[in-house]
């Protein structure tokens, strides 16, 4: 059908991107449902009668664009885009059922879509105009109201007053055909066979149950939100699978006086929303169980998921951390079973009691939970005796478990603090967990069976507050006076915004297949270290479909990869050094095909000793990627001697996966003549991958060319290696002579392409009584991975910005990249900035425990002031740092605010609120000094429009629609009549990658270069500007034998406030506010701009707050996809976000005035981190601990808990030295 606009961005239900709409027509109502799921996991043998709407169906820019998809763009919320099309088609489902939502709606319906690029803030804004309250901040009950506060007339990044209405009349209509399938009811059994399974979906129940009978093995499938996955990622085969999906007994809900029978094949959904009309329809003290319910359901899974798993399918899943149930068993919930022998009926009861039920897990929506439970009481009329009592969990066992002795002791007691005591003395007896528990976080989970049975202690003696809901975002932007037809400085929309919004934007794996093509599936290594003794590919040779494999020794050219002096072999012959290192690949028909045929390849290996994972085991075995790299002022041994303290600390930062939405695509092309191919590929370095690929085959550059039109994100994650598996791929075009293409699965692309360097830093620190930092010394410890890849770069970049805002006048930094038995981590957005600054405002934040004094005022004291240098001997002015510390200070109320917190945590035993305020001062420019160039070419046809190629990618940074509106101010003609196609080797070349925050600084110059050329051929009469001469961005370097030089053109400055608000017995966080000031210069466009900003503040949060990599002992990466590694979602965005760009800033150094922004700001995500540190601080205090006390990133909840030490975590017996056998290793 060549529909492309559905993107496949997990492939497991947990990303979103791939959301589609379904539409049933329901006989018993005569209505319509319409539905948001995952088209990934949706069988199309179940869509028998149902009529399923892609985003293509709901407006096209050709025809009539949809208001959902109008304002998704024109409020800036699709970025790369990749993810755009998912969250039309789930705004989209909620407003056919829903046509004025509201923001509980709006946030719901979102939370199972994620988005990499805009921090979800304008997406919000977009879609929160459908809703009612929309004009007023009191529809959250956040004080007085906007509209009686005085109105500025700052310019709004969009103006609603021009988005169409939304008409619900004029929607698709639901097939009539479909409605008459429906009424005549279903017809027989139906039957579908497949290669190796066979579909059989059952009409009636007595039909059911003898299909059963006969194949007892086969699984019973209704949502496929758990067989799916198992069959896609872990190739479990069942010759026949059971849809009973057409047995109408499983879909009935009956209500009775003792309670609700709901159908086992009800979904999630419709159980929820049966629990809210019965909520609605009886008194409070009969729904107590239903409440708890309809609260687990809230958090479980996404919408998209609720709307196909079922009731049944939930329960007999049996899953050690179910969050269903322990609640249903907490409240005598019954099943009623039937089989071929019989019926055993039962009923959900109602009884007048105090039910509950409470989950913890890594993020609040769409996480799998690290324990739940459920707990009912009852009481005597009258009595505050313990008459019943049930306490289930979940996640502490192979199953949901009983706390059954626990519940026999209280019986009969008074609900008081001496049966608390009791009972959490009985808890810690009954509900053991063995050191090497399955799952981990054994001291976390144990102390969160007594946390969350006190939480329900206290919900039984009085109601918990809520935070405030999600506050709308009024952005301000700066402005100038220029001509009405100037585009630059002012919120242009996205250039490819409604394309993406319409999914007619294309993406590599978008481009339609060509005769013959052929798919590549990867096969990796599964040992960190071993000789390859055998490579046997002829069972796979043998499989339907499978052409041919690749390996090591089909490559005509180079087999390596260089880089400083170091080898990476493209495909490992003889010997792999980490587990999924790449050693063939397989080529087959169909994607489908090349995955078995990669099963089927077997590796003999003879594994090698002494795998290294970790840094300390790295450091102990000297295991270095040299050099290493000194950056040292003034003389730090002395300065230590004068000082009036001295503390030494370490903290270790965890890695980051890139995560980008649009995993590693290609598609290779040989073109049939002369050698020549063409790489259609997403990646940020098309000149680096020609290079390679030509490299590779032996052949010259000129017979390559690489195009990409557009990148689904990168953060720098498709510079190496979307190069070695081009190559890859290359090679196996070059062989086969077909064009071939390889789309990385989400596991695979996680598990192959590494990420951001974990680091381990120690560090000394001398200062004085007024907090003057005098010196310092830090040592930092990059976990590299098998190979060097760009490490050295990214621990000389750490070197350069050690120094952060603060003028230390003695300082020393040493920093090395550790040679590991781990995939190679690589680039990523900051590029070992983040890592380093967040040792330093550690450090920093350890001086003002060690003193006893709020953070932000040793910060103060220690900043750079007038004309100074850096540690290696840069000048630069700090005045507009400066300007945005105090600036920040005044729009976040810093000083009100803090008297606040004092005032919260005073009252508040378990739950604390933390506030910090946190700088940045990042260098501009690539390291190497010939990176900082860039090319263009502008054509002007006779017909007045123009053509704009240049060197840079777009990848959602909004770089073609920044390099249209500077040639739209060059050439005087209005932006419409500017198109950028594509980014091509063949049009550019010897172009620079696309990173380093240098984008539009270098290709804008180089546009404005070529157009200043053009328009003086067409205007001889035209004075032409000296002023930014590009020459001068060449002459930048760094010389480290001198420790002095110039390794950037200018720095970019930002300071954040965040208020955290944290629960002490969880671990479960919060941001309340959060208050950006950014100094970008002149903004060319203010909407991009802060786009990027409020994307990279969120990508930070979960890099220090959320977001965890592990890796077993056996070096295998424990996290591949969403259901594992959780980034931020719409819940985690700050529930208030204030953005403001620092007014009058100018910047001679780049294009118009303006400044770098992409990367900085990731970094001032750590304010959450230690507003969480300050948070614990407090609650630490309450248990009569002060000081300094390590606390390292991410601040997970597990580690925020426990750096808490209340007193149910100190109950919690430390275990034996040697008795705990690692699930994880911390690398």
């Amino acid at each position: 059908m060549k529909l492309t606009g559905t993107k496949y961005g997990c492939g497991g239900g947990g990303c979103g991107a791939c959301t589609v709409m379904v539409s049933r027509y329901q006989p018993a109502t005569k209505t319509i449902l319409h539905q948001a799921v995952n088209a990934c996991l949706l069988p199309l043998c179940q869509l028998q009668g149902v009529a399923v709407t892609t985003v293509e169906g709901v407006g096209s820019t050709k025809t009539r664009i949809h208001p959902v998809q109008e304002r998704i763009a024109k409020a800036h919320g699709s970025q790369c885009g990749f993810c755009t099309p998912g969250m039309v088609m789930s705004m989209y489902a909620l407003l056919r059922n829903k046509p004025q939502p509201n923001m509980d709606d709006i946030t719901e319906a979102l939370a199972g879509n994620l988005c990499r690029c805009t921090g979800y803030r304008p997406i919000v804004d977009g879609c929160r105009t459908f809703c009612q309250e929309v004009n007023c901040c009191q529809a959250n009950g956040d004080g007085p109201c906007c509209a009686d506060k005085p109105q500025h007339d700052a310019p709004q990044l969009f103006d609603q007053d021009d988005f169409l209405p939304l008409d619900p009349t004029q929607e698709l209509i639901f097939p009539p055909e479909l409605i008459l399938m429906a009424e005549a009811g279903s017809q027989g059994t139906r039957t579908f066979r497949g290669e190796r399974m066979t579909w059989v979906s059952p009409a009636s129940l007595e039909d059911l149950l003898q299909l059963k009978t006969r194949h007892p093995q086969a699984p019973l499938l209704m949502g496929n939100t758990n067989t799916g996955p198992d069959i896609k990622f872990k190739g479990v085969v069942h010759p026949l699978i059971i849809s009973p999906s057409r047995v109408k007994e499983l879909f009935e809900v009956t209500q009775t006086p003792q309670g609700v029978w709901v159908g086992a094949g009800s979904s999630l959904s419709a159980v929820k929303s049966v629990l809210e009309k019965l909520v609605a329809q009886f008194s409070s003290e009969k729904t107590e169980l239903f409440r708890a319910l309809i609260q687990q359901l809230r958090n479980l899974g996404s919408q998209q998921i609720r709307n196909v798993a079922t009731l049944g399918g939930n329960i007999a899943s049996a899953y050690p951390n179910s969050d269903l149930n322990p609640i249903l068993a907490a409240g005598n919930c019954k099943l009623s079973i039937i089989s071929a022998n019989g019926e055993s009926p039962a009923l959900f009861v109602l009884q007048g009691e105090v039910v509950r039920a409470f989950r913890q897990a890594p993020r609040k929506e769409s996480a799998l939970a690290t324990v739940t439970c459920g707990m009912r009481v009852f009481f005597g009329e009258g009595s505050r005796l313990v008459q019943e009592l049930s306490v289930y969990y979940g996640g502490v066992g192979p199953a949901t478990v009983s706390a059954a002795k626990t519940c026999t002791a209280l019986v009969g007691r008074p609900w008081d603090d001496e049966t608390l005591s009791r009972a959490c003395d009985v808890l810690l007896e009954e509900l053991t967990l063995p050191p090497s528990a399955p799952g981990g976080k054994v001291e976390f989970r144990r102390s969160l069976t007594l946390s969350l049975f006190f939480k329900f202690h206290l919900e039984v003696v009085r109601s918990l507050r809520d935070l405030v809901g999600l506050q709308p975002q009024r952005h301000t932007t700066v402005s100038e006076s220029q001509s009405a037809q100037d585009p630059v400085g002012r919120p242009v929309m996205h250039r490819s915004a409604l394309s993406q919004a319409t999914g007619e934007a294309v993406y590599c794996d978008d481009l339609p297949r060509t005769e013959g093509e052929l798919f590549l599936a990867l096969v990796t290594s599964t040992r960190p270290h071993a000789k390859i003794t055998a490579l046997d590919v002829s069972e796979a040779l043998q499989l339907p479909g499978v052409v041919d494999v690749v390996t090591s020794k089909d490559i005509p050219g180079k087999k390596v990869r260089r880089s400083f002096g170091y080898e990476e072999e493209l495909l490992a012959e003889e010997e792999v050094s980490c587990v999924g290192q790449m050693v063939c690949a397989v080529l087959a028909d169909t994607k489908a095909h090349a995955k078995r045929g990669a099963a089927a390849v077997r590796i003999s290996y003879q594994d090698l000793p002494d795998p290294v994972l970790t840094i300390e085991e790295a450091v102990e075995r000297s295991s270095f990627f040299e050099p290493r790299r000194l950056l040292e002022r003034g003389n730090v041994t002395e300065a230590f001697s004068a000082v009036d303290h001295v503390y030494e600390g370490r903290i270790h930062l965890g890695g980051q996966e890139h995560f980008y939405m649009e995993t590693q695509s290609m598609l290779v092309v040989p073109v049939g003549e002369e050698s020549e191919l063409r790489l259609y590929v997403s990646c940020q370095w098309p000149t680096l991958t020609q290079e390679a690929v030509a490299e590779t085959l032996a052949i010259p550059s000129n017979r390559v060319s690489c195009h990409v039109k557009r990148v689904g994100g990168a953060f720098g994650g498709k510079v190496t290696k979307t190069t070695i598996i081009a190559c890859i791929t290359a090679v196996a075009a070059w062989k086969t002579e077909r064009a071939v293409r390889c789309v990385l699965e989400r596991g695979e692309d996680m598990l192959i392409t590494g990420a951001r360097h974990p680091v381990l830093a120690t560090y000394k620190v001398g200062f004085m009584d007024d907090g003057r930092i005098v010196a310092a010394d830090i040592q930092y410890y990059t976990n590299a991975g098998n190979t060097v890849d760009e490490s050295i770069l990214v621990i000389e970049k750490i070197l350069l910005h050690m120094d952060n805002t603060y003028d230390i006048p003695h300082l020393r930094g040493r920093a090395a990249a550790c040679r590991t038995n781990l995939p190679s981590n690589t680039a990523f957005r900051g590029f070992g900035v983040p890592q380093s600054l967040m040792v330093l405002e550690n450090m920093v934040n350890d001086v003002a425990m060690v003193l006893g004094r709020p953070a932000h005022e040793i910060r103060e004291v220690n900043m750079y002031r007038g004309p100074s240098l850096t540690h290696y001997k840069m000048e630069f002015d700090p005045e507009n740092l400066l300007r945005c510390w105090d600036e920040c200070k005044a729009k976040a109320e810093l000083s009100a605010r803090r008297r606040a917190v004092a005032q919260f945590n005073q009252q508040s035993r378990w739950k604390k609120r933390g506030l910090s305020v946190i700088p940045i001062k990042y260098g501009i420019a690539f390291g190497e000094g010939f990176l900082n160039q860039a090319a263009a070419l502008v054509h002007i046809y006779k017909d007045g429009s123009v053509l704009v190629s240049h060197a840079g990618v777009e990848m959602g940074q909004g770089l073609h629609t920044k390099i249209q509106q500077v040639a739209s101010r060059e050439l005087r003609i209005p932006s419409s009549k500017i198109y950028i196609s594509e980014t091509s080797t063949s049009t550019v070349p010897n172009t620079c990658p696309s990173a380093a925050s240098f984008g539009t600084d270098a290709n804008g110059m180089a546009v404005k270069n070529a157009c200043e050329t053009l328009y003086k051929r067409l205007e001889p009469i035209r004075k032409q500007n000296p002023k930014g001469s590009w020459e001068s961005w060449v002459n930048l370097g760094m010389d480290w034998d001198k420790m002095e030089g110039r390794p950037y053109h200018y720095f970019t400055y930002g300071v954040c406030c965040s208020e955290v608000e944290l629960d002490c017995l969880t671990g479960d966080c919060r941001t309340v506010r959060t208050d950006i000031v950014v100094d970008i210069g002149r903004s060319i466009n203010p909407s991009v701009d802060i786009g990027q900003i409020e994307g990279a503040f969120l990508q930070g949060l979960g890099l220090f707050s959320l977001e965890e990599l592990t890796f077993s002992p056996s070096g295998f990466l424990c996290a591949l996809g969403p259901s594992q590694y959780h980034i931020p979602a719409v819940c985690d965005v700050p529930l208030r976000l204030n953005v403001h760009l620092l007014p009058d800033s100018h910047n001679p150094h780049a294009i118009y005035s303006s400044k770098g922004i992409g990367e900085p700001v990731l970094f001032l995500g750590s304010s959450v981190f230690f507003a969480i540190k300050d948070a614990v601080a407090a609650a630490r205090a309450d248990s009569g601990l002060v000081g300094p006390f390590p606390l390292d990133s991410p601040a997970t909840p597990e580690r925020a808990c426990l750096s808490c030490a209340t007193p149910f975590t100190q109950k919690i017996p430390a275990g034996k030295p040697g008795s705990l056998k690692p699930r994880a290793v911390n690398i």
